[in-house]
């Protein structure tokens, strides 16, 4: 499956941050270093140059895939249209069969993460909640077989 290109201005803030700070602060420091470094003479067994080579292509890697991405990124925006309904940048409150609630939020591929309860808009769990409301019950394929979720809140956050 494709990765959606939609971003929430707070993650597009953050890519663009850590572009700018690897581009402008990491690596001049970097580059300052291997140049050190080559001064001490023989580079095939100076640790220092070769580490810091190695984590300026880390860098460059990095730099052009940020810079590519923020060209391609979609940011979406809060609309008052959206309350009521599960659409990107929503929390839900989510409960299984088992009575378990959780809270997700739905946000870009790029900027997911487990720990803060945001998952990415292409997941299973977020494109079968995409268009529903409070007390739709949704059927989710999951690899460990078929499950029922039930909707209780759905809210935004204006940031």
């Amino acid at each position: 499956m494709a990765k959606s290109n939609y971003i929430t201005r707070q993650g597009w803030s953050a890519l663009n941050k850590e572009l700018k700070f690897l581009w402008k602060e990491e690596r001049p420091k970097v580059t300052q270093a291997v140049s050190d470094a080559a001064a001490l003479g023989d580079r095939s067994e100076n640790a220092e140059y070769i580490y810091g080579k190695r984590r300026l292509r880390e860098i460059d890697r990095r730099v052009r895939f940020l810079t590519k991405r923020l060209e391609v990124l979609q940011i979406v925006d809060y609309n008052p249209k959206q309350e009521g309904k599960v659409f990107f940048g929503a929390w839900v409150e989510l409960e299984d069969e088992n009575g378990e609630v959780k809270q997700y939020r739905l946000v870009g591929c790029d900027e997911f993460d487990p720990a803060k309860n945001w998952i990415s808009i292409d997941s299973p769990v977020a494109r079968a909640l995409i268009g529903k409301s409070v007390d739709d019950e949704v059927m989710v394929e999951t690899p460990s077989g078929r499950i029922t979720l039930y909707i209780n809140r759905i809210w935004y956050e204006n940031i």
